[in-house]
């Protein structure tokens, strides 16, 4: 097994339109498959169990929050979102308002999603590049529709939270991250992350 995506770069006579390449990742559900804006495809490798764990306490914690609070619902790491740029991206947990979700056909809704969530987190595995995934951060916070992200890295205890418009901002150590006016009352509990 491999311990970094595996990046395949296809010629540009052979890309695939989004209803193959949706195909391509059904034919290959197993594999965790993003594509660039370029239509370069990554290949992830699994997530190891400590890191599964926090990004399914992480997912947890967000979905009993959205549960109850019912203005939006919740997206798990095996959603794909179509952006604007032409990348298809699945992050870690997700979240969309309600109202954007049913403005969707429902065959929209059951292919990779193309809209950008609005709130989207990362969870830096052992395996994964800082740069690369602050990267994605910023390609999602140019697209319509984002309000808030955070990319989570639990071997340095930092977060780096991402705002349209905005600089990055580092926390060091948070023991809770507030989902602020995006996810009203939405706090998540970072001892069960760290």
């Amino acid at each position: 097994m491999f311990s970094s995506p595996l990046v395949l770069q296809i010629p540009s006579s052979m890309q695939m339109t989004d209803e193959q390449f949706f195909d391509f990742c059904q034919m290959n559900r197993d594999l965790r498959i993003e594509r660039n804006k370029f239509g370069e495809i990554s290949i992830m490798p699994p997530t190891g169990g400590t890191t599964g764990n926090r990004g399914g306490n992480i997912f947890g914690q967000l979905w009993v929050w959205s549960e109850q609070d019912s203005t939006g619902i919740t997206f798990d790491s095996s959603t794909g979102f179509k952006l604007s740029t032409g990348a298809n991206r699945s992050p870690d947990a997700s979240w969309i308002k309600l109202e954007r979700w049913n403005s969707l056909s429902p065959k929209q809704q059951e292919k990779f999603v193309p809209i950008c969530p609005d709130f989207v987190v990362e969870l830096k595995s052992p395996s994964d590049n800082l740069q690369t995934l602050k990267e994605k951060m910023e390609e999602y916070m140019n697209e319509p529709g984002i309000q808030l992200g955070w990319l989570i890295d639990r071997k340095q205890r930092k977060v780096y939270i991402y705002r349209p418009g905005l600089p990055e901002e580092c926390l060091d150590n948070p023991a809770s991250l507030s989902g602020e006016s995006v996810l009203p009352g939405f706090i998540l509990n970072m001892s069960k992350i760290w």
